[in-house]
């Protein structure tokens, strides 16, 4: 814990040196001018560093860094430009979307829900937005979606083809504004596999006209076209940034149809690099929404610039409610991992609320099973789990739960000198329920038992050599990500294991974990915001285990049990609104508590900021219109809210 939070001091004082450097200021002499104030006492308009004017362009931060390749934009091929620099949240469009503060799928591409076209929930209709056109002109039909699901129904080399042709049959045009789907087996669900139910969907509709003339495996999709209000002008060819322009014909746009026009004329996504030049970059107003920082950060941030915004005014300032939540993650099918009392024991030589202080200040909501702690999910799962977990347990009759984790918490923050903390009922709803205990003992017990040895401070494996493991980490992206590695290494460590942390760029991260190169990862595998979360545990079913080197369709974890997978073909066959959904569910819930194929820590607390000087109307705990949720697909629809507060 020292050495965590000396690492945090350095971080601080290295953010805290750049910016005094930069700006040459202290806290008691105001802040120099910046350019931007210079200009607006001049009457000039500060141009940004891409010749755009800062007061028609809204900057934004990319929440996994550079781009690996930026002439890369084919959704269906590992390592593509389509989850956080901005064309997925401006330019691709899904058959649905989802609204977040009611909690319910509305219609996008698509203009209505499926509609069954018999009782046996295997053929459906829905019809398809008239007036809509592609970015370069052409009008966008269900003749495109026909051709994307053809596509992707016998393109083997895409990762989304074997969960895909697991679901759908067929998907065909009856004519242009209508689609006719045939699923493999009973469907209760099809927009919610096929649509927004948190941050975007794997089904990415092609415009026909360009890629039926094209080898879908080797094609880039390098000027890419897409039915969003916005289109890409240009791009840095180092990956750093990409700029996009509203479209002339924004009102063809599904955006400028449901929603209306979009206010920013530009929107520039850029990665400044490291964590303190995208603060100064903030503290200077070059920078409107910024993607994952650290508490530390954020201290500077708020007392350096009296226009940055966080969700809530006051601790824990971050949202606690992202629906994915964070972990230590195992390729079960690689020994020691495939054994779940070694991954038993990893869980309880963890210091959980040593390694909250030092990932995120203790500002996390802890989570012992396997859907996120959202306020939600709260409700359906983790209170009425409470029992069960007590009364559960391991190897030699040992109950590992443990309830105190937030009075724990409360008064580890007092300490700190934090003020204002939540109290009594308020406990499980800011810190959740509990988590296991930190019993290195019993940990010892079950390694020994399974053959593992002590020598001196050090562990070693059943066959006698040195236990090292390594710890996959996102690499200055997905920051709580990347320093619960760090702070779980360090705990791991204590116990004596020999642990590295393996820091990577997005796309290395995301194809490591996808085809199963990797032992230990800080992954987030586990995602829900809607009480029935079928659909995002249905890649954990046994079918989609692959072997190690080919490109998981789902099952990343290469974990198959058998109850697990037959309580979702359960599911498969009930409505959302049955009753027994929850009951399956928190069935499902128990087997990932017994065996721990990913070892649930922390629900994603997120500081994501915004710069209010040039741009207003930005969602906040007090103006909830949306969550934060700046990396999904939603982001477009945030759009029409904002307003230029005049500054040039």
């Amino acid at each position: 814990m020292l050495m965590r939070r000396r690492q945090a001091n350095i971080i601080f004082c290295l953010i805290m040196s750049a910016v005094l450097l930069l700006t040459a200021c202290t806290d008691a002499v105001p802040q120099n001018p910046t350019a931007t104030d210079k200009n607006e006492s001049s009457g000039t308009v500060k141009m940004t560093d891409v010749g755009t004017p800062r007061n028609e362009t809204l900057i934004v931060d990319i929440l996994n860094g550079r781009q690996a390749d930026p002439q890369s934009m084919n959704p269906y091929m590992p390592g593509s430009v389509h989850t956080s620099a901005g064309l997925h949240q401006l330019m691709q469009s899904h058959l649905w979307e989802i609204d977040t503060v009611k909690g319910e799928q509305i219609p996008n591409l698509a203009a209505s829900m499926p509609e069954p076209l018999d009782n046996t929930n295997t053929k459906f209709r829905f019809k398809v937005q008239e007036g809509l056109a592609w970015s370069d002109g052409v009008e966008f039909t269900a003749k495109d979606i026909e051709f994307t699901s053809d596509l992707v129904l016998k393109t083997k080399e895409f990762g989304f083809n074997g969960f895909y042709t697991s679901m759908v049959k067929t998907m065909k045009a009856v004519d242009n504004y209508t689609i006719e789907v045939e699923t493999v087996k009973p469907e209760t669900r099809l927009a919610q596999r096929l649509g927004v139910v948190i941050y975007g969907n794997s089904f990415k509709i092609l415009p026909k006209h360009i890629w039926e003339k094209e080898d879908p495996t080797k094609f880039k999709f390098s000027n890419p076209i897409g039915v969003g209000p916005y289109k890409l002008k240009d791009r840095d060819p180092q990956g750093y940034w990409f700029l996009y322009e509203k479209r002339e014909d924004w009102k063809k746009s599904d955006v400028g149809k449901l929603a209306g026009e979009p206010i920013p004329k530009y929107i520039l996504f850029k990665s400044y690099g490291p964590e303190e030049k995208r603060i100064i970059a903030a503290i200077q107003h070059d920078m409107d929404v910024l993607q994952d920082i650290t508490p530390e950060s954020w201290d500077i941030l708020r007392k350096k610039n009296e226009f940055a915004r966080a969700w809530y005014k006051n601790f824990p300032y971050a949202t606690m409610d992202d629906p994915c939540q964070r972990g230590m993650s195992f390729n079960t099918s690689k020994a020691p991992y495939n054994n779940p009392d070694v991954r038993w024991a990893l869980a309880l030589a963890t210091d959980i609320k040593n390694v909250s202080m030092a990932t995120f200040g203790g500002m996390l909501r802890v989570s012992p099973i396997q859907v996120p702690p959202i306020a939600v999910l709260q409700t359906n799962y983790h209170k009425p789990m409470v029992d069960w977990l007590k009364s559960f347990e391991i190897s030699g009759g040992y109950k590992p739960f443990e309830e105190s984790y937030g009075k724990d918490m409360v008064d580890m923050l007092k300490q700190q000198g934090i003020k204002d903390l939540p109290a009594n009922n308020q406990l499980v709803d800011t810190f959740g329920i509990g988590w296991w205990k930190y019993d290195t003992v019993k940990a010892s017990e079950l390694l020994t038992k399974n053959g593992f040895t002590k020598k001196g401070e050090k562990w070693h494996k059943p066959d006698g050599s040195p236990w090292q493991l390594t710890i996959n980490a996102p690499a200055n992206f997905e920051i709580q990500s990347m320093r619960l590695a760090f702070a779980v290494a360090d705990t791991w460590r204590k116990f004596g294991i020999d642990v590295n942390v393996q820091q990577m760029d997005s796309a290395t991260f995301g194809t490591s974990e996808s085809t199963g190169a990797f032992e230990v990862g800080s992954y987030w595998p586990s995602c829900g915001l809607l009480p029935d979360t079928t659909v995002q545990m249905q890649s954990w079913h046994k079918q989609y285990v692959v072997e190690n080197g080919k490109q998981s369709p789902g099952n990343r974890n290469r974990w198959s049990n058998d109850r697990v997978s037959q309580l979702l073909d359960d599911l498969q066959g009930m409505k959302s609104s049955d009753p027994a959904v929850i009951k399956n569910i928190t069935e499902i819930n128990k087997e990932f508590v017994k065996e721990l194929p990913f070892i649930p820590m922390f629900g994603t607390s997120k500081f994501v900021p915004v710069d209010t000087y040039y741009w207003e109307g930005f969602q906040t705990s007090e103006n909830a219109y949306e969550g934060p949720w700046w990396w999904w697909s939603q982001f477009k629809y945030y759009l029409p809210h904002l307003k230029p507060t005049g500054k040039k």
